[in-house]
């Protein structure tokens, strides 16, 4: 009965975010354990399905998992035991008639849920910070409107983190409601590309944020979170924030 109730709760959880169709799939970082989902586009015709990881994205591929009903429309397995998240993970499929094919390899991303972001935390006020004699960084300030390259949202209005250099820069984040408001803050980022849920902006609208790179403010701007089954920013809004 466990196990029963344990594969319930694995697919609620993998298909509550989008799939990639075969041999394209989808790798998430969640609470501490990888995801790999994928649907099923060659029909009954797939024999084996195994899921690979690696450290290195070209070899030294081991099998993790095989699956017992690999022709699932929808398919996916949880990595609950992988040792960092930074692992690289590709599938093998063999058909019937003995074809096969790899996948590319890909590393998962870091997905932030509602419940992994503390609303409660103070952030450090900047000022207070001893900063280092470099040289500071420029501030981006876009006239009218054009959206960060940092922080961003994704078709689905999730908002993305984007800091290629992260593993080496100490980054900050503070984001606040449209009357300034703090909403919370992201004290120390490592991950060069996460995802927060658009839950956690509690409503459709204006949200701004601060990014600090060693405690010295590196970029200030807004995002647009739409409504509910809504994408982009409305015309009227756009205008606004262009003034």
């Amino acid at each position: 009965m466990n196990k029963i109730v344990f594969i319930f709760c694995f697919f609620v959880t993998a298909t509550a975010y989008s799939q990639d169709t075969l041999p394209h799939f989808s790798v998430k970082s969640i609470n501490n354990k990888v995801i790999i989902s994928w649907k099923n586009n060659y029909g009954a015709t797939i024999a084996t399905l195994n899921i690979q990881r690696s450290t290195d994205s070209l070899k030294n591929f081991t099998s993790i998992a095989s699956m017992l009903d690999p022709n699932n429309k929808e398919n996916g397995y949880v990595d609950a035991k992988a040792p960092n998240p930074n692992l690289y993970y590709r599938i093998f499929v063999a058909f019937v008639g003995g074809t096969y094919i790899y996948t590319k390899s890909q590393r998962g991303v870091v997905f932030i849920s509602k419940k992994n972001i503390d609303t409660t935390n103070t952030f450090i006020d900047s000022t207070q910070i001893e900063k280092p004699n470099e040289v500071l960084p420029k501030i981006v300030t876009p006239s009218g409107y054009i959206a960060s390259k940092h922080i961003y949202t994704s078709k689905d209005n999730n908002v993305i983190i984007h800091l290629s250099n992260a593993a080496t820069t100490s980054y900050s984040i503070q984001f606040f409601d449209d009357k300034t408001n703090i909403l919370f803050d992201i004290k120390k980022i490592t991950d060069p590309y996460l995802i927060i849920e658009k839950v956690n902006f509690k409503h459709a609208g204006w949200f701004y944020f601060e990014i600090y790179s060693n405690g010295i403010l590196f970029e200030k701007h807004k995002l647009y979170i739409p409504k509910e089954g809504k994408y982009g920013i409305p015309p009227n809004e756009l205008k606004k924030a262009a003034n």
